[in-house]
């Protein structure tokens, strides 16, 4: 029997999709056996800063790509959104499995929605992205700083007395709290972030074997919607830090793409939209960052920078 040695973050969470990955590759290959690797990174040790303050993507990955380079793992399974912009050298994104909806929701035991939140509602998140964005639709809203699991996450909405938390509904949903959603929230109100619902797949370059292993479980049009919105990323040079979303989508054999660059206080928020065909797809993420840089997202993500700095 082959065996294959899986890297994964220790949350809930991640070792559900771990588990997916692992029982979706066995599917397509009996003789194969998926062994799980436990391992712990920087963002998991740290817990009461947000992350737009502490570093890049980098740090729910680095430690597992650090595995994956030295030979102890065979692949590493993340949640695409915490992949950095770009991947360390000598490893690749070798597949992504079928995307789950990228959708954000709110989460209240008061059971708000965003429209009837009370004046001045406290809500929790630590994402710069959804702040921006929030702000824009409800600026009275005041946002607490709330990292950790979903689980964990819930459970400080209740001891704080937070009026909502917002999540992935990927999450949610994987975790079995579906029934805990207020509301699906739509994407003319929350851009989701890049890659968000998509569970990615690296590996090192070289490794034909096991890239042909990982080809099994690939969802082709997952793979094509992610590369388009991590072009769109890397062309904007962005990260945890700055407010930045895209979902591109494939529809009638075209991909659609939407993308966004806020301000911080999301009084500026600048959108656009591109289609294209689907082998352009990298192409039509550059374009639509181009876009929006000479509109003026240029000048927002130089100030943020600025004061990060």
């Amino acid at each position: 029997m082959q065996r294959l040695r899986l890297g994964t973050r220790g949350s809930k969470l991640a070792q559900w999709q771990a588990n997916y990955v692992a029982q979706e590759l066995e599917r397509t290959a009996p003789d194969l056996n998926v062994e799980l690797k436990i391992i712990k990174t920087k963002g998991d040790k740290i817990l009461d800063v947000a992350l737009s303050k502490i570093g890049d993507k980098g740090l729910f990955t680095r430690e597992i790509e650090n595995e994956l380079l030295a030979g102890k793992i065979d692949i590493a399974v993340h949640s695409m959104k915490d992949l950095p912009t770009f991947l360390a050298p000598g490893l690749y994104l070798g597949g992504a499995l079928k995307r789950e909806n990228p959708k954000d929701v709110l989460i209240s035991h008061k059971g708000y929605t965003l429209n009837n939140l009370p004046h001045c509602g406290l809500v929790g998140t630590s994402s710069l992205r959804r702040i921006a964005q929030l702000r824009r639709l409800r600026p009275d809203i005041q946002m607490v700083d709330l990292r950790g699991n979903v689980e964990t996450r819930i459970k400080k909405m209740v001891e704080q007395d937070l009026d909502g938390i917002i999540l992935a509904y990927a999450g949610v949903k994987r975790l079995g709290a579906v029934d805990q959603i207020s509301e699906m929230i739509s994407t003319d109100i929350i851009l989701p972030a890049v890659g968000q619902g998509a569970i990615a797949i690296e590996l090192r370059e070289g490794d034909y074997a096991t890239g042909q292993i990982i080809s099994s479980v690939n969802d082709l049009h997952t793979g094509l919607e992610t590369i388009a919105e991590r072009s769109f990323m890397r062309e904007m040079e962005g990260g945890c830090q700055v407010p930045i979303a895209a979902l591109a989508q494939i529809n009638g054999g075209l991909l659609s793409m939407e993308g966004m660059v806020a301000s911080l206080d999301g009084r500026i928020i600048l959108k656009d939209s591109l289609t294209g065909e689907l082998n352009c797809a990298a192409e039509i993420g550059r374009e639509l960052a181009q876009k929006l840089l000479a509109r003026g997202a240029y000048n927002i993500l130089a100030e943020i920078r600025q004061l990060g700095e």
